[in-house]
């Protein structure tokens, strides 16, 4: 495979944002179908390399074009991860256990929202088998969805083809769900704007519903502020929770000097490479820069939480073995799950008495946080202990006992804001020359607390303005 760059932004409508795509075709400047048609060519150029969609809907997709579309959004094109329900397409979770999945009939809550906002759904993205790991690759002849900057590395995951998708110039913005880093990991890899918000603020997944912790964060991938900031707005437009202040929309920096606390070491205790330690260092210089103060942090409470949150992992993968039928339907083929999944389950049961006091640590884990921003408006770190791995360093075909412990190596920031329900963005602010690959920076803030993290993003994509493949 080549590490040339896989990407179509080779005109001016594959470069604008989804605020500027809407506007033109609200003022006549484009068509929708002239929009969705040029959306639906890009995709047929890149994926047989990047493998980033898994069922199409284009002809629906121009159908719907071609009716009077409304909203912020209004005839955007965008993908929706393979978690989530569309009326009339199969939803496979990445699975081969789902593999004969028929179509739906109900649209899910959050993506519903989403087409009323006018974006226009041109099919499913990719993800992994239930979004158990970071990357975007199969336990069987599965093409692995590969990273536009460098196709010999992942896009991360588990919203793996949303970002391929949206990195490569695609569509503007694309779905994607976080459970414990499925936004801003991908985001992270491929250089783009990813934010999970705080714990319900937006519509939830019904599958939040059967979750003793709710780590679930739906939302989407970006290229620019604006996008996050117009699509939270509009979000909360339609569902407002009476019990997080609104976030409103963002539309200007903050006039506030900022006291941050740094993270700099990897909870999990693994060691950090050079490109990502540099773009954190980099970044702190520019928060200075502006004003704001930065100062090393120790976040509390964290002695058991890497057990504790792998040990949760383990008891998703569990409940996806025994349940699977009740939860997905009846095409559900437990042979067909992958040795990821099974290992997993059998971590669960290997240690099943530990889940009590698991899950109560978890969900107390907000409060303990909560002493952190007593001292600091916000807490950065990165995102990932390390770029984007390499295609195969990940692979789910290795053993369980080998994928595991790598899958462990390069995660250990994103997972804690899931089981605090804290809103937490990853922001493209470093690059990696010798890989030409993309570095995220994350920003993490109190419950409630989006707005924040917005106008911060906001400030500092206008103090150093991010890449676009080239």
């Amino acid at each position: 495979m080549s590490q040339a760059p896989v990407h179509v932004f080779h005109d001016e409508l594959s470069r604008l944002d989804g605020v500027a795509t809407a506007t033109a075709i609200r003022n006549g400047d484009l068509s929708a179908t002239e929009v969705i048609a040029a959306a639906i060519a890009r995709a047929e150029i890149v994926d047989p390399v990047l493998a980033a969609v898994v069922t199409r809907d284009f002809e629906r997709a121009l159908q719907r074009a071609g009716l009077s579309v409304k909203g912020p959004f209004g005839g955007v094109p965008t993908f929706i991860k393979d978690n989530e329900d569309v009326e009339g397409l199969p939803t496979r979770q990445g699975s081969a256990a789902l593999a004969s999945a028929p179509a739906v009939r109900r649209t899910a809550p959050v993506v519903a929202q989403m087409l009323d906002m006018g974006l226009v759904c041109l099919g499913k993205s990719s993800l992994p088998e239930f979004g158990f790991i970071p990357a975007g690759e199969f336990p069987d002849d599965t093409a692995p969805t590969r990273n536009p900057w460098n196709p010999d590395h992942t896009a991360g995951g588990s919203s793996s083809g949303s970002a391929a998708l949206v990195a490569s110039g695609v569509v503007p913005v694309a779905h994607g769900v976080d459970g414990g880093g499925s936004i801003r990991l991908p985001a992270a890899c491929c250089g783009l704007v990813g934010l999970k918000p705080s714990r319900g603020r937006l519509v939830s997944s019904p599958d939040a519903k059967f979750l003793p912790v709710d780590i679930l964060g739906e939302g989407l991938l970006t290229r620019t502020v604006r996008d996050t900031a117009m699509y939270l707005f509009e979000a909360e437009r339609r569902y407002a929770n009476p019990k997080l202040p609104l976030v409103g929309l963002v539309q200007n920096g903050t006039d506030r000097q900022l006291r941050i606390g740094l993270v700099a070491e990897s909870p999990n205790g693994r060691p950090i490479d050079a490109p990502t330690s540099t773009a954190l260092a980099d970044a702190a210089a520019l928060l200075e820069s502006l004003g704001h103060s930065v100062e090393p942090v120790t976040l509390p409470g964290l002695e058991e939480f890497e057990a504790d949150f792998k040990h949760y992992w383990a008891a998703l993968a569990f409940a996806v073995s025994i349940a699977g039928p009740q939860l997905y339907g009846k095409a559900f083929d437990k042979s067909q799950l992958s040795d990821l999944t099974l290992g997993l389950a059998r971590m669960f049961k290997q240690n099943w008495r530990r889940s009590p006091g698991a899950i109560r640590r978890l969900r107390a884990s907000t409060k303990i946080q909560d002493q952190t921003y007593r001292s600091f408006d916000l807490v950065m770190s990165p995102v990932a202990n390390s770029v984007a791995p390499s295609i195969g360093q990940l692979s789910m075909k290795l053993p369980f006992e080998e994928l595991f412990p790598r899958v462990e190596d390069w995660v250990g920031f994103t997972p804690l804001a899931n089981a605090t329900g804290e809103p937490s963005i990853s922001l493209p602010l470093g690059h990696d020359d010798s890989t030409n690959l993309p570095v995220g920076v994350m920003f993490t803030s109190a419950v409630g607390s989006d707005r924040l993290l917005l106008e911060l993003a906001l400030d500092l994509e206008t103090a150093s303005p991010f890449r676009l493949l080239a």
